[in-house]
């Protein structure tokens, strides 16, 4: 990922560009044949070095003047009055953008689908698995442990259509010159967009000024920083599950790994605190990408220094998120054992909903039914007994159910709902997403 952002691979980039257009151009008569050919052989010559360009751009005090003059360089003297024909220097820097965008979600998606992957095996894996489903921070009902990871996979399948579908917005080839009319190259100013587009791998601009309208990359930095918070949001559950009083999960350790420099026993879960760490930088552009949507007339600057930075960094720190991430699951340790105590933390009261249930089926009024398993779960609270035996020792509640139908409400297994089939069907689109887009 960093190599696509490195100086001399924009340098790279944005010869292509001028490779192409002088290739385009030259098809259509704007320019000669030989000269097409002679500007396209230089460009892709990879004789001109990010030094040579530095160098330049010390006098001129202009990056793309400074390629200019570079790529001039390397070109026959026929061929040089037709460099840069009819392009401003946003053509470069703006199609080049996109161009390393366009290999930045190459890198990207594959480890979502990845992701969403090993996601969805860990979900089947622990579907029957009955667990302690928390809002609040407090014990709620009992769900299927494999339930956490199908929602979050579901989500990772999202992220695969939503990346797939801003390309067509984002990755935008512009070459329309100065103020977006093309005005050089006249009428053959869209066939020239349209062919360099096309040898580029991008989408043709339909309409620009001097730039391609920033909204583009507003909505680049924000998917990033929209995949980024669903990893936060997986990092943060699995840091709460791995407390020291709920451990139901914990991060892989490694021998020889510390996780304290002052109290030898700590196993802290640092990755997915450095996942959260990352996020919130990373979220942190989005503001930045949203103010550069505005400018003064065709264009003005105030965008073009920001852009250095939030471009690479957005996509640099995704990537490392998602390697992280894919580390983290797919060495998860899960301790069943743990899953299960904690079931039984408030003593059987995480049933309560289930006896309501059955209390209602029998004909109680739901708010009367309701006051009585609040008022025993309460009283069972205050003289610390199990749930279950509060329920057989008040009237109130037990004379409506059998022993057998107050055993059958306090089996966990009885309670995973719907559980197991949405697990089945967010591993059938995760699998589907995948095959379609990776």
């Amino acid at each position: 990922m960093l190599a696509i952002f490195r100086d001399q691979n924009k340098i790279n980039y944005q010869l292509q560009i001028e490779g192409a257009a002088a290739t385009a151009q030259s098809q259509i008569g704007l320019i000669p044949k030989n000269a097409g050919r002679e500007i396209d052989r230089a460009a892709r010559s990879g004789k001109i070095t990010v030094n040579r360009v530095k160098q330049l751009e010390a006098k001129s005090d202009h990056d793309t003047a400074a390629l200019v003059e570079a790529l001039s360089e390397k070109c026959k003297p026929q061929a040089r009055p037709w460099i840069h024909y009819g392009l401003t220097s946003n053509d470069l820097v703006d199609t080049s953008n996109s161009m390393q965008m366009k290999d930045a979600l190459a890198i990207i998606q594959p480890k979502v689908g990845k992701l969403a992957v090993i996601l969805s095996s860990k979900a089947t894996k622990y579907k029957d698995v009955p667990a302690v489903g928390r809002t609040h921070g407090q014990h709620a009902s009992i769900i299927s442990f494999g339930l956490k990871f199908a929602n979050w996979a579901s989500e990772m399948a999202k992220h695969l259509e939503r990346i797939e579908e801003i390309k067509k917005r984002v990755l935008i080839c512009k070459t329309l010159g100065v103020v977006g009319t093309g005005s050089l190259m006249g009428s053959g100013a869209l066939e020239v967009q349209k062919r360099v587009a096309k040898r580029l791998g991008l989408f043709p601009a339909e309409v620009t000024t001097q730039i391609i309208p920033r909204e583009r990359y507003a909505e680049y930095v924000f998917q990033l920083a929209l995949l980024g918070s669903t990893l936060e949001k997986i990092a943060i559950e699995i840091r709460n599950l791995q407390r020291t009083e709920i451990g139901e999960v914990s991060e892989h350790f490694k021998k020889g790994q510390m996780g304290s420099s002052a109290v030898p026993v700590k196993r802290n879960p640092t990755k997915s605190e450095r996942i959260t760490s990352l996020s919130k930088l990373l979220r942190s552009q989005v503001q930045i990408s949203f103010e550069n949507i505005p400018h003064w007339h065709e264009r003005d600057l105030s965008n073009s220094a920001n852009e250095r930075f939030i471009l690479p960094m957005c996509s640099i720190l995704l990537d490392e998120m998602l390697e992280t991430m894919i580390s983290v699951i797919e060495n998860l340790q899960i301790n069943i054992n743990k899953i299960t105590q904690n079931l039984y933390v408030t003593k059987g009261q995480i049933f309560a909903e289930f006896l309501l249930k059955e209390l209602v089926k029998k004909g109680i009024p739901r708010f009367k039914a309701y006051r009585d398993v609040q008022r025993v779960a309460f009283e069972a609270h205050e003289k610390d007994i199990e749930y279950i035996d509060a329920v057989r020792a008040d009237p109130a509640v037990s004379s409506h159910l059998t022993e057998k139908e107050i055993k059958t409400i306090f089996t966990p297994e009885n309670h995973l709902g719907a559980s197991q089939t949405i697990i089945n069907n967010v591993a059938r689109t995760v699998q589907k997403m995948y095959k379609k887009f990776i």
